[in-house]
């Protein structure tokens, strides 16, 4: 869907009008009030209304939050694009003027479908135009933003939503190098005999067993003048089985979802070149799928990761943290004088039942950068909570044969004791420069919600990419 700005002055004739409605009374259409009262209308955030005939669409609104206004202006494209109309305006007051990032992201997110294995598919060309008092560069450059930041996030969704089949730990090489040609980035790629000499045996034996062969990935973007230097780590499951310690057959379902980090990761990176930041940022994938075989990891198993220290497998099904394990390590060896290192993951589904399907989990050792991580992810419009490390916890990864065990002895506290076992391969230097953001939830739901579809939701790229403009400033 193309969006415009244009001023009043030139305002032409479009087929809906759109109308934000926070008090009915402030309606000035009595016919429209009459109306609106006999539906039942109300003037809350996810009430909409088509009054065809009338060519407009009423959205209720309860404040002037990114949020509330998202969703409202989400709910109204879905009601266009119910429609055969091709043209919609909305008119800008000061308070929406304030709030355009959060009505360009929400009506383009909102408008997000998936149809790629459609047979039949809907190509509707269809227009929404802001009407403002008067055109100024502020607002383009709003635009412009949200733009690039919000289509990075529907393209996540896009690779997200995309079945195991077709989405390998090779595709994720193939969208790598598009990205990297682009925008001219540089690039390596590691396969499974290079892991091998780089001793990253926790990430190699994950991926085993499948015939799809691990690749670790490596982005980077490298302007002139950088204020800083930061290193995404993303754990890139293009599919999960559970390994050996099988999961059952409906939580298999889904598991293509088990890339969102690494994707998040890979879209962020393209955002933060796409808008020339003065930020130099690297971009790590752990590219692997976990599946059965007769030479697949076991229960068991000690493994070996690139700083020396062995991990005792006690469930195959808790991959994620020995593909990211290795990551962790590959980036700090790697990458030298970087000021922070993040990691975005779909890591356990403790963290799910702990905060709920549509809220990230913030792990760290530094309070000051947790905090700034948990304000740039909801000014960003993305719902987050800091989870702390404590000692006791600590000891349930205890291993008595190993360094560290890949399970928790207890079921309780499984989202920090995951982030914990991280905490392990994040050398001494850098403890105070890393988060970790567990995206398991939010990252893909069976059920819309808000601005968001069924499926991917696109976490993590407009957290990722706030957060580092932030810490540029």
């Amino acid at each position: 869907m193309k969006i415009n700005i244009v001023e009043l002055a030139k305002n032409k004739e479009f087929d809906l009008e759109i109308i934000f409605v926070n008090n009915l009374k402030k309606i000035e259409c009595e016919d429209d009030k009459d109306i609106l009262e006999k539906l039942d209308f109300k003037a809350k955030d996810e009430a909409t209304a088509l009054l065809a005939d009338r060519r407009k669409i009423y959205v209720g609104f309860e404040d002037y939050s990114y949020d509330s206004l998202a969703i409202a202006i989400s709910g109204a494209i879905k009601k266009f694009n119910s429609t055969k109309f091709k043209s919609a305006k909305l008119l800008l007051n000061k308070e929406l003027e304030d709030n355009f990032k959060a009505l360009v992201e929400g009506s383009i997110l909102g408008s997000y479908s998936f149809n790629h294995y459609k047979s039949e598919k809907d190509d509707k060309k269809q227009e929404l135009y802001f009407v403002v008092e008067k055109k100024c560069e502020n607002l383009s450059d709003i635009l412009k933003e949200s733009q690039i930041i919000a289509n990075a996030v529907n393209k996540a969704r896009d690779m997200v939503n995309t079945a195991p089949a077709d989405f390998t730990p090779k595709s994720f090489v193939k969208e790598a190098e598009i990205i990297a040609k682009e925008f001219e980035l540089e690039y390596e790629v590691l396969g499974e005999k290079d892991l091998e000499k780089q001793k990253m045996m926790s990430m190699h034996s994950v991926g085993r067993a499948s015939i799809h062969e691990s690749q670790l990935i490596h982005l980077k973007y490298r302007p002139k003048k950088a204020k800083r230097k930061i290193v995404l780590v993303g754990k890139g499951l293009t599919y999960d089985s559970g390994g050996l310690s099988l999961k059952p057959a409906d939580f298999m379902v889904t598991m293509k979802a088990d890339k969102s980090g690494a994707v998040a990761v890979l879209n962020t990176i393209k955002v933060i070149a796409e808008l020339k930041l003065n930020i130099e940022v690297h971009a790590i994938i752990g590219a692997v799928e976990n599946m059965i075989g007769g030479n697949a990891y076991k229960p068991d198993d000690i493994l070996r990761a690139k700083n020396g220290k062995t991990i005792e497998v006690r469930n195959t099904d808790a991959e994620g943290r020995l593909v990211l394990a290795d990551c962790l390590c590959y980036a700090q060896d790697e990458i030298k004088d970087f000021d922070y290192i993040f990691d975005f993951a779909t890591l356990t589904g403790a963290c799910v039942v702990g905060l709920g399907e549509y809220t990230t989990g913030i792990m760290g050792n530094s309070e000051e950068l947790k905090q700034k991580a948990l304000e740039a992810s909801l000014n960003s419009g993305e719902y987050a909570t800091k989870l702390d490390f404590n000692r006791y916890l600590k000891k349930c990864i205890k291993s008595e044969i190993a360094d560290v065990c890949n399970i928790s002895n207890t079921r309780y506290g499984g989202a920090i004791t995951a982030g914990m076992f991280l905490d392990n391969f994040i050398y001494p230097e850098n403890k105070n420069r890393w988060v970790h953001f567990d995206i398991a939830g939010p990252a893909f739901v069976e059920k819309a919600w808000g601005y968001n579809p069924y499926g991917a939701s696109g976490t993590g790229v407009r957290m990722a990419v706030e957060f580092i403009k932030n810490l540029a400033k």
